[in-house]
Formats: structure tokens, sequence, C-alpha cells
């Protein structure tokens, strides 16, 4: 192997006084039609509580296991592949089509991991790296290591010739990442390769016939051509965006894909439930800057259909392994299109098989928070806390090492079959180690879901112990620190450090779960409405304090009838966490035998996981009678029920005691 020494370290302002210089995470502080933008990131710091801690995890943990994966070429070959494409070494590509993108995922949490912390070593390790991928893009701006690599070994020049291609997913991950490097560190050497990148992909779709443009699955590019046109100022990139929505359609496409139809078009949300996600995302990120209003009406009609009947109680999405598409029976077999990975039916929400890729349920957070920008409607914040909380955190094990790709609801010893993804984390998934990186990232960024900003003011959008320094969309500057024990406590307090000299608004989200609420300021109580924010405008001063009261009791939450598998059965849910029942809490009962009172008292007790802490909650249940079912299918009813007491556990937090059954829906007894 050859030893190659790349100096690098562009400064910002080397591309001239045309990058923006606003640094939140989804920039959207010009765009005309968005209400919301995001704090720079880096202006809130965790100081304690539960993201303060996951924080941790992420920083002392998560990101160096991801690091430590992406660089060792025996495990993972991904960054190998980097260095194999940049004639650094030799050899083959080795691993999915999509494992570029994995590797600026990873390259993305540490760029945010930096923007937070300021860690020297972060940096330096991110200077070698995109020197190596600089070095491999070919001139023309064109960066796909699986194909740059063939194309030396065979002398052929295909590209986006595949429909199952990830060449595009792949520009779009960079181009976001490029983006969030420059804004956690003003340096401007992964923003040029992203640059030259976003400039091929314009002259390639200028030339590209439908059915080559269609070859572009996972539309993670929408996003990132969106973020590099706030960055960079290009015009052309807002054209391109807008054109490669435009073409969607114009030749035969797939539920699976999402492009059967024109967007404009699309009466509901079928198939890949990632790939949807993330052209719902993409789509926002467009009408932010076009205000184009049958985008926006396409995106509330998938929005309903989501939310009111495929989304699951932890916010996952993509309920089906496979299935059949739901516009595409045929009645010749030959033809019947299939879906994978994907949204079913309407209420087709299955527990035990449900797939729920963690992915999915980050691009639903990725599109909520864009729809919260675009229109402050609380309901979208709702989604993304829920989302968040669930089942995003769900995806990565307490100590910060091992992974899910799927999020079930239940889990079983005696379930009959193997599923392709079944329960049990990894600390590397050999065959799509997509949801690791993309995890990752998130839980560094979460920080900058906390607040946002516009000409009224802050508004609080989640809530969390940290310290905010920001400045206004008037120039203005504002510090407070938050401190609270949530979501394991409703209390919040808010202590204004620096304020602003004329009266500004204060906004705090009451979540829609909230029923009762209260809110004083320096001690007067101000009216609040639950599923809004309340609005707190006045002068402040240095001292001043808002403290807000959420009323947070365990309530027992039902599922509409027609979800076939959750009819007469609850769920526990406590503030914005989902809780389930874990064998590991049942003293040899196993999970199936546990029934719910409806008048079930459950109270919170502390407790802890692999050294989490964590709010339990504990209460009298039913033991249903036991009985042998092998070689039964049925059996008459024995009303006959013993007491026990059960420990419930966040559903975030299973799976981190071994291999065990779980429920998050359980038998309700009236």
């Amino acid at each position: 192997m050859k030893k190659w020494i790349i100096v690098t370290g562009m400064v910002a302002g080397a591309l001239g006084s045309s990058f923006a210089q606003q640094r939140g995470l989804v920039n959207t502080s010009t765009s005309p039609y968005a209400g919301r933008t995001t704090v720079d990131m880096g202006s809130v710091q965790w100081t304690s509580g539960f993201w303060a801690e996951r924080f941790a995890v992420c920083r002392d943990s998560m990101v160096p296991h991801l690091w430590a994966t992406y660089n060792d070429a025996d495990l993972c070959h991904s960054f190998k592949n980097f260095e194999i494409a940049a004639g650094m070494d030799t050899g083959s590509f080795k691993g999915p089509s999509f494992h570029d993108g994995d590797f600026y995922k990873t390259l993305e949490s540490v760029a945010a991991m930096y923007a937070a912390t300021k860690d020297k070593k972060l940096d330096a390790m991110m200077d070698r790296t995109i020197a190596v991928i600089a070095k491999a893009q070919r001139p023309d701006g064109y960066v796909y290591t699986k194909s740059i690599i063939e194309q030396k070994q065979t002398g052929k020049r295909n590209m986006f010739d595949d429909k199952l291609s990830f060449e595009a997913y792949n520009f779009g991950h960079l181009m976001t990442a490029a983006c969030v490097h420059y804004r956690s560190t003003g340096k401007t050497s992964l923003l040029n390769v992203a640059k030259k990148a976003t400039d091929f992909l314009e002259g390639f779709y200028n030339k590209a016939t439908p059915e080559q443009a269609r070859n572009a699955i996972c539309p993670s590019h929408y996003m990132g051509i969106i973020e590099m046109y706030r960055t960079t100022g290009e015009k052309r990139y807002l054209a391109l965006a807008k054109k490669l929505i435009d073409i969607r359609g114009q030749t035969e496409g797939t539920d699976d894909n999402s492009d059967r139809a024109p967007f404009r078009d699309m009466q509901r949300i079928a198939g890949h439930a990632v790939r949807a996600n993330y052209l719902l995302a993409g789509v926002a990120d467009v009408y932010a800057e076009t205000g184009d209003t049958a985008l926006l009406h396409t995106l509330n009609h998938l929005w309903e259909d989501v939310i009111t009947r495929k989304m699951y109680i932890t916010g996952g999405c993509g309920a089906l392994y496979d299935g059949v598409s739901v516009d595409g029976t045929s009645y010749n077999p030959d033809t019947v299109q299939r879906v994978h990975q994907s949204y079913g039916r309407d209420y087709q929400l299955p527990n035990l098989t449900a797939y729920n890729e963690t992915c999915a349920n980050i691009g639903n957070v990725l599109w909520n928070r864009r729809m919260l920008q675009l229109t402050g409607d609380v309901k979208y914040a709702d989604v993304v806390e829920l989302t968040l909380y669930n089942s995003v955190l769900s995806g990565v094990s307490l100590n910060g090492n091992d992974f899910f790709y799927t999020n079930p609801l239940a889990a079983s010893a005696d379930f009959p079959y193997h599923m392709r993804w079944e329960g049990g984390r990894k600390p590397y998934i050999a065959l799509s180690n997509c949801c690791p990186p993309n995890t990752v990232r998130t839980i560094a960024e979460v920080s900058s879901y906390m607040y946002s900003l516009n000409k009224d003011g802050l508004y609080i959008d989640m809530y969390g112990g940290n310290k905010l320094s920001t400045v206004l969309p008037d120039g203005s500057p504002l510090q407070l620190e938050q401190t609270t024990d949530y979501p394991w406590n409703g209390a919040v307090t808010l202590t204004i450090q620096k304020a602003p000299e004329k009266q500004t608004g204060i906004y705090l989200r009451i979540p829609g779960w909230c029923r009762n609420a209260t809110v004083t300021v320096n001690g007067k109580a101000v009216a609040v409405q639950s599923g809004s924010y309340a609005a707190l405008n006045r002068k402040w001063k240095a001292g001043d304090k808002v403290e807000l009261v959420m009323d947070m009791p365990a309530t027992l939450v039902e599922a509409n009838p027609l979800v076939e598998e959750a009819r007469n059965q609850v769920t526990v849910k406590r503030g914005p966490v989902v809780y389930c029942l874990e064998s590991a809490d049942l003293a040899g009962q196993k999970v199936t035998d546990i029934a719910i009172p409806a008048s079930i008292q459950l109270q919170p007790v502390a407790a802890t996981i692999d050294n989490a802490r964590l709010m339990a909650l504990q209460g009298e249940a039913r033991i249903l009678p036991v009985a042998d079912w092998n070689k039964s299918l049925y059996r008459e009813v024995n009303p006959r029920t013993q007491p026990v007491t059960i420990k419930l556990i966040p559903y975030y937090a299973w799976a981190n005691r071994g291999t065990t059954d779980m429920a998050v829906w359980l038998p309700l007894i009236r």
C-alpha cells in the first residue's frame, strides 16, 4: 500500500463573497416561503438531562465507533473505496452501491459534532478524509466510487444506467455533508467537491432522457441540491431541483419508487418508505424557495395520508417487508408490481412483522421539520418529537455501539419464521449499514431541532437542558438557559441571560399530547392552549424567568379499530415517550400472557438499563390463563386471570438486555 501525505484546509472566502454565512442545519433564513429558520449550528450547548446524556454517548461512543467502522477496510471498505478510486491503493469496489452515501453521513456526523465541541482532532480527521474524496472525484465532477473503480478497470463510462442506481443518492448526501461541514468549520474544501458534483448533475440532467433521469432512487439529492443553492446562491441549482420534480412521472414508473405519477398528481403514499419520505422532505425544500402551491397541496394531502392512516404510534414509517403495490395489482401475475420496505395500505400496521426502517423514521423527522419551518404549525413539531424519542432512538443501543435496521412493535421467540432483519442489535449491518450513520448524524444534530426563529422572535420547539446563544433576524442577541428533566418531568424553566433591547416574542410549544399546562413569567400566570405555541411578547431583561409545567400522566392509547392487529389492545404513552413490555421484566412470564386493565394506575419509577438513566412505569396488570397452544389454533376463553405487577420501559430502550420478547400493544381488559 502506498502512503500519501496530503495538505488541505481551504477556508471560507476562497470562493468569493457569494457563499451565504448563515449556519443553520436546514438554512431557510432567506427562503421566501418559509416562515421559520433554525438557529446556527453550535449555538445550542447541552447542559444536563435527557439529550445531554444522549449527546454525550454520541460524542464518546457513537461517533468514534462509527468512524472506526468506516475506516476499517476489512470490516466495511467504504473509505477504502475512495482511496482506490483516488489511485492511492489498488483493488476492487466492495460493498453496496450506496456505500459512498453511508460514508458521507458518517462525515456529516463528525462535522455536526465539531460544530458543538470544536474538537481540533475531529477537524483534522475531516481534513484528511476530504482530501481523499477530492482526489477520487473525476475532473468533470462525477464522484461515485463504484463506477469510477470499474471504469478504470474496464474502460467503460456507464452512468445512471441502472434503475437501482444510487449515484444521485450518494451525491445528495455529499451535498448535505458539505453544507454541514462548511457551516461547522467555515472551510470550503468539501463544499468545492460538492459544487463540482452539483454542476455535473446539472449538466447530466440537461441532456438525460426521462428514463435515465428515473434512475435516481431515494432522492436525498433534492434536499442536497436545495441546501447547495442556499449555501452558494447558485440559481442554477434551484432550477435543477425544480426540474427533477417536474420530470417525475414522465416515463413509466413504480409505486416502489414513488414515481408512478407526477408528484403533483400523487393521491397516496405507497412503496419504499425511505424514498417516499426523502422525496417529501426534498419537495418541501423546493416549495420553501418557489412557493409552488401545487407542491404544497400534494405535501398536505400526503401528510394527512401518512399521519391518519399509515404511521405507527412510535412515528415509525413503512409497515411492510414486501408486498403488492397499492395501485399495481394486476390480473396478469407476470405484471404485478411489488413493493418492499414500504408503506402498506390504509391501516395496515402489523406489529411482529413491522419493518419501520430507521432511515424511514429519520426521513419522517426530516420531512416534518421542514413542514414546521414552512408553516409554523405545532402539529409538525409533535411528529418530529414523537419520532425522535421513539423510532429514531430505538435504532441505536443505549451504549451507542449497536444498531437496529428495522423497528418492530413486537418480538417473540415463538414467532414461527425468521425475518430478514429481525430483532437483535448489531455493531455493523453488513448487507446494508445505511441506518447507523443516519442515526448518529441525527442525534449529533438534535440541538438544531430545539429552536427556530422568525421576525417575531424565538420559538421553543422541543425541550431539553441547554444554553442557547443566538442572534435574532433583526440582529439582536438573545441568550437563555433551559433547565428541565424532560421528558421524565413536564417542568421547564427558561432563564433569560442576555435580552434584546426591544420587545421580543418568545413562543413555547404546548404539545398536542398535553391536556393541562401552566406558564408563568416571573411568577405571573399566562393563558395557554394545548396544541399551540404560548406567545410571550414583552421587553425582556436578564434574569427574567419563564416557567412551563406540563401535566404528564401515563395514558392508555388505542388505535383506530381498522388497525386490525391493534384492535382491542392498548399501548401506554407518557408525554412524548411510548412504552413497551419486555420479557426481561417479567420474571419468567411471557409478554403474550399479560393484559392491561382499563383502570390500571401506572406510576413513574426511576430505572437504569446499561447505565442509561430512564423512567419506567409500574402498575398492576393481569396474567391471562396459560394454556398449551401446541398443535392448536383456537381455544375457548378462560375468564380467570391473576394479578401481576409489571414494569414498562420506554420503547427506545428495548433489546438492550440481550434477546428478549417485547410488545408495544397489549390486550385490554375492560
